[in-house]
């Protein structure tokens, strides 16, 4: 068994225009024990999970399951430095009920095209008997295992996923992104704000695609602009996968959009130059946490000048991005190139050992059964680092941990309450340059 840090050695300030963005669901709140991606009551997976008669004092063991391979393979990287970098902070303040934490098994999730990768990974990291498992960052591959990491009484917590059918899936799956009504409602207002009264959709059909696109049309709609291609109930959605778009693209320009959504994974590469080919203004393009990402090395320069995106979480400050660069370095021999979700990662983490520390137990349900609490959902006092917090549960004190990520305490669907979400422009190398942040709260 690969033990603490080593496990990861071989894998690969908010700006001035920031306002306050409410994004609803328009399902409303789901009950915990349930899951929206069906119309009817879903049981909780982990409903048979109870809490030992005496807490677990072994070592916390921690699995990741994040992309090692596939479409979001960039996404790897940094949420791998985060939960490095955590691992290190907790282990330096003393560990989790004395003992030094353990990421003991990493896993590669893939993506959603070849679901048998994440399929191999959560019956690894089920043998494994984990605690806690980090990932997946797909929302697609998550829905894929939950049911069989929390239905073994494994805590699951994503730092990247947004479906919304994942609110309130399992009392045992918790996420330190928001749920896409956030995004979308943040995407929506940034198009209408830019003057686009027409928009059209270039979305894939994956459960990510669809979510985020519907919560983004609705945003659209309630300012008075409209869909004209590609919108929620059209069929004009393409397959994962898909490496030809010219009929899409077609058929989104001929009507006359002023903005076009691209809402896709690796499908991106394709789509963008079959746009140019046919003529596409890409200053109107906007993009999402999916495919806002660097493109230097695979378009001419200033093809993507002018578009935007927006990315989930609050931007990582200097002084992170310092400490996480060095941490991967140090363990993986290059530098950092993206930090989407580190911050996610990292507090996802933190989150974790510290309703471990609360417990007194390092055994899932102990677990599980504070981590609303230290998330500060019953109050608490404020504390930015473990080492903070953990001086303050020794001494009897109940805490709200408030990260990097800027996440406001865990609701009743194991949701973030609320999240950040951040505004990127592409320059002339095709690189997404942070502008500015949104708060949102999840309602």
């Amino acid at each position: 068994m690969i033990r603490s840090i080593t496990a990861l050695k071989g894998l690969a300030v908010m700006g001035a225009a920031s306002m306050l963005l409410v994004g609803c669901s328009s399902t409303g709140a789901t009950p915990s024990n349930t899951s929206s991606a069906s119309s009817t009551t879903k049981a909780d997976p982990a409903a048979s999970c109870k809490k030992p008669s005496a807490p677990s004092t072994d070592a916390m063991k921690i699995g990741t399951m994040l992309p090692l391979t596939g479409s979001l393979a960039y996404l790897g990287p940094p949420a791998i430095a985060g939960a490095g970098l955590a691992l290190e902070d907790i282990n330096k303040a003393g560990g989790v009920v004395g003992k030094p934490a353990e990421i003991s098994t990493a896993t590669d999730s893939g993506d959603s095209t070849d679901l048998t990768v994440s399929s191999a990974a959560a019956a690894k990291l089920k043998a494994a008997k984990v605690s806690v498992v980090l990932g997946a960052e797909s929302s697609s591959v998550t829905l894929n295992v939950v049911d069989q990491i929390t239905g073994s009484c494994t805590i699951e917590i994503s730092p990247a996923n947004t479906a919304s059918t994942l609110s309130g899936y399992s009392s045992y799956y918790y996420r330190t992104a928001p749920p896409d009504s956030v995004q979308g409602s943040a995407l929506g207002q940034l198009i209408v704000n830019d003057g686009a009264a027409k928009v059209a959709f270039l979305v894939f059909n994956d459960s990510y695609g669809t979510g985020l696109r519907d919560s983004t049309q609705a945003a659209i709609e309630a300012a008075g602009g409209s869909v004209v291609y590609g919108g929620k109930g059209k069929s004009q959605e393409f397959p994962p996968g898909q490496t030809t778009f010219s009929s899409e693209v077609t058929a989104a320009l001929a009507a006359k959009p002023d903005a076009i959504v691209i809402l896709a994974f690796d499908e991106t590469k394709s789509i963008v130059p079959e746009l140019v080919s046919q003529g596409a203004n890409l200053s109107t393009v906007y993009m999402s946490d999916g495919n806002t990402a660097d493109y230097s090395k695979d378009f001419k320069a200033k093809t993507l000048a002018g578009a935007q995106g927006t990315i989930p979480g609050a931007q990582p400050n200097d002084s992170l991005k310092k400490r996480l660069n060095t941490w991967y370095k140090t363990n993986n021999g290059k530098a950092l190139s993206d930090y989407s979700y580190a911050a996610e990662s990292y507090d996802a983490i933190i989150l974790t050992a510290l309703a471990a520390e609360a417990g007194k137990g390092t055994d899932a349900p102990t677990i599980q059964s504070k981590m609303a609490a230290v998330s500060g959902a019953d109050g608490g006092t404020k504390c930015t680092t473990y080492a903070e917090c953990k001086k303050l549960l020794d001494a009897g004190t109940d805490i709200q941990y408030t990260g990097p990520s800027g996440i406001g305490p865990f609701n009743e669907n194991n949701d973030p309450s609320s999240a950040y979400i951040g505004i990127y422009k592409f320059d002339k190398d095709n690189k997404p340059v942070y502008q500015s942040s949104i708060q949102g709260d999840v309602k």
